[in-house]
């Protein structure tokens, strides 16, 4: 049994497309907190974050936008997660991925005061490994990787309070980079298993190789689910739609060899724009998805009416 602390993060501001500030409702009314009770975990949902108000922060790269907007949420999400990890397991409800400026931020500087290293899995269709000075569109939520690594370029955000090693960090189902993540990426060892990788060798292996190293450190494992890592026709609520994602069985299969591990600490559910879903189906599908990756079997899922 886990207790489960699902903490809000209506953050809209990291794109250009609103309705992401709908998530964290759309996850309590789709059944996250049901789903979990279930199963037999505990839940407390300490309900939305509430950021302070924004500064003046600017930087030099003209396109970015909300930049003090996401420097406050950065640091709201971040002592709301930090706060919560000793406490229980935090499940972060988005929002889009610039909240995970925060929640990995919060995950690393509890790993640092627990002196256990810290590891990431990235479920997402892109690297998010852009800077604010190598970001074109100006959109934060593209950057979130890159800041957990401690690159350069982050000025107006408060250090990182523990720069996660390139191989603590795993790329999982990615098939979207940008040029300039690209080369940063060259030059850290961050293990990339891209839908090629996937496509050629599955799921499995790849996936258990990572959490045998998370394993055999003692570390910390956070989750980070994107909607966009999964194939936009099961999936079509995300505004960052990219084909060739992961099926309904496949990213079934990667939540229960997660809970299968044993190693998963902390949950960012990021991307849903409820705006754009189809009568609830991708919020119904990430509750689902949390449900195998807290420990309900194939088996036991309820039948699922769209109608």
């Amino acid at each position: 049994m886990t207790h489960c602390i699902l903490i809000g993060a209506p953050v809209d501001e990291g794109q250009r497309r609103p309705g992401c500030l709908m998530g964290p409702a759309a996850y309590r009314t789709a059944g996250l907190a049901g789903t979990l009770t279930a199963l037999g975990h505990t839940i407390e949902d300490r309900g939305d974050v509430v950021p302070d108000r924004p500064g003046n922060e600017t930087c030099a790269n003209a396109a970015v936008h909300h930049l003090p907007e996401t420097i406050a949420w950065t640091n709201a999400l971040r002592e709301a997660v930090a706060a919560a990890l000793p406490e229980g397991m935090p499940i972060i409800m988005g929002g889009d991925h610039s909240l995970a400026l925060g929640s990995v931020a919060g995950v690393a500087a509890h790993a640092a005061q627990t002196q256990r290293p810290q590891f990431v899995i990235w479920l997402d269709a892109h690297s998010d490994f852009h800077t604010l000075r190598t970001t074109t569109t100006g959109n934060l939520h593209g950057t979130p990787m890159a800041y957990a690594s401690g690159l350069p370029g982050f000025g107006p955000f408060p250090p990182f309070p523990a720069p996660i090693p390139g191989e603590n960090i795993c790329m999982f189902g990615i098939r979207s980079v940008d040029p300039a993540e690209h080369a940063a990426m060259q030059d850290t060892e961050i293990t990339v298993n891209d839908m090629r990788v996937l496509d050629e060798q599955g799921i499995v292996a790849p996936l258990r190789a990572f959490l045998n190293r998370v394993r055999a450190t003692g570390g910390l494992l956070h989750v980070s689910l994107d909607v966009d890592f999964l194939d936009p026709s099961i999936a079509p609520a995300v505004g960052t739609t990219v084909p060739g994602g992961t099926t309904f069985r496949e990213a079934h299969l990667v939540m229960e060899l997660l809970h299968e591990s044993g190693l998963v600490t902390s949950l960012d559910l990021v991307e849903l724009n409820p705006f754009l879903d189809d009568r609830g189906r991708t919020a119904k599908l990430m509750v689902d998805l949390v449900g195998s990756l807290m420990g309900r079997k194939v088996f036991d899922r309820p039948t699922r009416s769209y109608g």
